[in-house]
């Protein structure tokens, strides 16, 4: 309980007692822990657009997370403001700027990679904090970013491991022209030929295209071991209907002879998918909802009670709920909403996260997280069967688990099924 001011003084939220006038250090002390009754963030996800299944559930896990936080007893009141670019890269940069000229100084969002790359500049211009809650590429570190999402020795690597041990190693890719797939791409092909595989082809197509025909023929008639895709949002939804219904007209059961392998397939687009083609993919990722731990049966239950209608919870709506109470735990531990007390405040806060024990490394500002490979069933979720026995230490250049290297040190994943 707070204790009684006397004359002249003041109580504040957390039973702090100062002067009516206070001097300097006072004030500036006063000025930090009001912020935090107010923390302003921006919510940056695109709600529209050809992605916008998984940012809405971005979206949704963000706006969980500061709801929970704000009824808690953490003595940190969150204010957010949700923008929605829509899916439109310039739109990024625009809406980040507005958040930045009003003083946010923390904003969660951006699903893509190259969204991500083009508000980097202004974070850093204006010393604000990206929370960024998706799994991407790697080859990156901004001191402006908070990286809750998977580096590549996350998810890249333990599906190649996978791949080339119970599958083989003659890939053909399929992904989105932009950076994401790209380094995917590199990082696949690398890992690959160190290992004796090949790979066979490289297609790209613009975000949002839903015309794959010659992509399909060129496969089938290649006959891969896998095909590794890096197509998002619907140009993803429509090439798993197309290569399934084509697959099935030749005679090829699809999911056992040319399986579809990605880094970022997860539940809401299962269900977009939809019946018919949503089984039999394989998916590497930090979080699946199939994981039966209590966090993470509380989380679904609060998630699905708060968003009965939707989008189903998914890796990136996990890495938002994530960055959301890192940061309240970061800011409660500084007692400021200053960018960098918080920076040196979250290295030491541990989460009991949905997917498991989760925390930032101090090196990188990337997510300690842990690897799991799941294959999709036909009530549109992952069936659990390999994961890491703990969590794994970012590696976002690899530089300890170089594919360039014969004695790269990768995650062990165990068979669970």
């Amino acid at each position: 309980m707070p204790q009684t001011a006397p004359p002249n003084f003041a109580n504040f939220f957390d039973g702090t007692v100062f002067r009516r006038r206070p001097g300097q250090a006072g004030l500036l002390r006063w000025v930090s822990l009001m912020a935090l009754q107010n923390l302003r963030l921006g919510y940056l996800f695109s709600s529209t657009g050809s992605y916008e299944l998984v940012a809405r559930s971005m979206l949704n896990g963000a706006l969980l997370a500061a709801e929970e936080i704000n009824a808690s007893s953490l003595g940190i009141r969150l204010e957010p403001s949700v923008l929605n670019p829509g899916g439109n890269l310039s739109q990024y940069s625009a809406l980040a700027a507005k958040l930045l000229k009003r003083e946010i100084r923390h904003v969660v969002g951006c699903y893509t990679s190259s969204s991500r790359k083009e508000v980097i500049p202004l974070f850093e211009k204006h010393d604000a904090l990206l929370w960024y809650p998706s799994h991407y590429e790697g080859f990156e570190s901004s001191t402006n970013v908070i990286y809750t999402g998977a580096a590549p020795n996350q998810h890249v690597l333990p599906l190649v491991e996978y791949l080339i041990q119970y599958r083989g190693d003659r890939a053909f890719c399929v992904g989105s022209n932009y950076i994401w797939a790209w380094e995917n791409n590199r990082i696949l092909r690398e890992s690959v030929m160190a290992r004796g595989g090949s790979v066979l082809a490289e297609r790209y197509f613009a975000i949002g295209e839903t015309d794959f025909d010659q992509a399909i023929e060129a496969i089938i008639a290649a006959h891969p071991s896998f095909v590794f895709l890096t197509l998002i949002g619907t140009s993803a939804y429509q090439f798993f209907r197309a290569f399934r219904a084509a697959c099935r007209a030749r005679g090829i059961d699809q999911a056992q002879e040319i399986p579809v392998a990605s880094c970022s397939l997860s539940e809401p687009e299962l269900e977009a998918i939809g019946e018919g083609a949503v089984d039999g993919h394989l998916s590497s990722s930090v979080y699946f909802c199939s994981i039966q731990s209590p966090a993470n049966l509380r989380f679904l239950d609060a998630y699905g009670a708060r968003f009965p209608k939707g989008p189903t919870a998914s890796a990136d709506a996990e890495a938002s709920y994530n960055a959301v109470w890192l940061l309240a735990r970061g800011a409660a531990a500084a007692k400021t909403d200053n960018p960098l007390a918080i920076k040196a405040e979250i290295v030491h806060q541990h989460l009991d996260a949905p997917q498991g024990k989760v925390w930032i490394d101090e090196q990188t500002f990337h997510a300690y997280l842990t690897p799991r490979i799941g294959r999709s069933n036909r009530q549109a979720r992952f069936d659990l069967i390999s994961e890491a026995g703990a969590p794994v230490q970012p590696d976002p250049y690899l530089v300890h688990n170089s594919s360039r290297f014969e004695a790269a040190a990768l995650p062990s994943l165990r068979l669970v099924s």
